[in-house]
C-alpha cells in the first residue's frame, strides 16, 4: 500500500512537470535576452539624418532595433550596423518592410545629419540615423539603463566615444522585448525579429 502512494506521488508530480513545460511550449523562445516588462516602451524626440524632429511613432506598427554609437567609431559600430543589415536581409522579402534599424548617435558635435545619412546608407536601406542634443541624448541613454562618455581630444581635436554594444529590440507595438549582444549570429537575430512578428500577427 505504501508502495502503491509512492507510485501515485512520483506520477503525479511527473504528469505535473509535463503540463507544465506544454503550458510553456507555446510561448516564443528567442535566442536575445528577453526583457519583456523590464524596460519602458519606444519613446525619443530626436532629429533624424534630413533634419528633421524624429519619434518612435514615425515607424509605429514595425519592429525596431536600436543602437548606441557614433559615425567615427572604428569598430563596434561598423560591425554591429553590418551583422544588423545582414539580419534584415536574411528575412523573407515581405518581413523586411516591417523592419526598422536605429542608429542613435551620441555624438552630436561631429555627426550631422549629412554625415548620418552617408553613414547609415552605407549599411543598409532599413537603418536610420538620428542624435540630438546631449541632455536628450543623455536622458534616452538613462531610460534603457546605459551611458555614454568622451575621451579628451587629441592634437587634431578627435576624440573617442564610450558606449554599449547592446542593442534594443521593441515589437509592432513599441514594447521594449529583447536585448541583443554581439555574440548572436545574424540569422539569430533574423529568427527573434521574425518571431516577434509573427506573434503579433
Amino acid at each position: 500500500m505504501r508502495c502503491q502512494k509512492r507510485f501515485f506521488a512520483a506520477a503525479s508530480a511527473a504528469l505535473a512537470v509535463t503540463l507544465l513545460s506544454g503550458c510553456g511550449s507555446s510561448e516564443p523562445s528567442f535566442h536575445a535576452k528577453d526583457i519583456s516588462g523590464l524596460m519602458p516602451e519606444l519613446s525619443y524626440s530626436l532629429t533624424n539624418s534630413k533634419g528633421e524632429p524624429a519619434s518612435a511613432s514615425d515607424y509605429e506598427g514595425q519592429v525596431r532595433a536600436m543602437f548606441f554609437g557614433f559615425t567615427n567609431c572604428p569598430d563596434v559600430c561598423p560591425t554591429t550596423m553590418a551583422e544588423l543589415n545582414k539580419a534584415v536581409k536574411a528575412m523573407p522579402d515581405d518581413k523586411q518592410d516591417d523592419m526598422t534599424v536605429l542608429f542613435v548617435s551620441v555624438d552630436p558635435e561631429r555627426d550631422t545629419p549629412e554625415k548620418l545619412a552617408q553613414y547609415t546608407n552605407f549599411f543598409g536601406d532599413r537603418i536610420v540615423g538620428m542624435t540630438g542634443p546631449e541632455a536628450s541624448l543623455r536622458d534616452l541613454a538613462k531610460r534603457y539603463r546605459t551611458t555614454f562618455g568622451y575621451g579628451e581630444p587629441n592634437e587634431e581635436g578627435n576624440y573617442d566615444v564610450s558606449h554599449s554594444g547592446a542593442i534594443y529590440v521593441f515589437d509592432e507595438q513599441g514594447k521594449a522585448r529583447l536585448l541583443m549582444r554581439s555574440d548572436l549570429t545574424p540569422e539569430q537575430m533574423a529568427a527573434d525579429f521574425e518571431a516577434l512578428m509573427t506573434e503579433a500577427g
